[in-house]
């Protein structure tokens, strides 16, 4: 990993994203969603995940997040790590995945290139943060994370995407509860 992607200020607001392995676009069900939000509160009640934006993506996930506990690269970790088992449990257990054997192969053949991967891959093993350095800065990731589905075509307005904090700034915290939207680093 190049010096310029990692978490060089373990208090700083930091703007990631990261895929599903081949980009397979997982996140198609209820239940695969619910895995990650389930993380999400979890990360925040239990490991100091302060959430400022968020989208869950059909094949990648964003996040504006800070580590109040100062360990943004073990949280992130720790989350991948999780979910990555979690889903991979989920899907095999799910009778209603038609996909299923397909899924299941994808993530053993990436897993099968990686000789620190003991049997399956789910995510891509990068994530790119960015130190978000400014308000300003901040303002600029979450107006891209927002129109994600936008762009992607998915919805026409931002807040009808039901996983993204684009509805949270509309005061809709129906999906998951973000960390105050009235940040400053000052």
């Amino acid at each position: 990993m190049s010096r310029k992607h990692k978490f060089h200020n373990q208090e700083a607001v930091y703007f990631i994203s990261f895929a599903t392995v081949y980009w397979i676009d997982v996140f198609t069900r209820q239940i695969y969603f619910n895995v990650l939000e389930q993380s999400i509160n979890y990360c925040r009640a239990e490991k100091g995940m302060e959430v400022f934006a968020y989208c869950f993506m059909p094949s990648h996930v964003h996040l504006v997040f800070r580590s109040a506990v100062g360990d943004p690269s073990g949280l992130i970790r720790d989350f991948k790590g999780y979910t990555s088992r979690k889903l991979i449990r989920t899907i095999a257990e799910n009778p209603q995945e038609s996909r299923k054997e397909w899924l299941l192969e994808m993530f053993e053949r990436a897993g099968k290139k990686k000789s620190n991967v003991k049997q399956h891959q789910f995510w891509q093993q990068h994530n790119k943060p960015i130190e978000l350095w400014s308000d300003k800065v901040i303002q600029q990731k979450i107006d891209y994370i927002h129109n994600n589905p936008v762009e992607a075509g998915f919805v026409t307005d931002s807040v009808d995407w039901k996983y993204s904090s684009a509805r949270n700034y509309a005061e809709d915290e129906t999906v998951l509860k973000i960390d105050n939207n009235g940040w400053s680093l000052k």
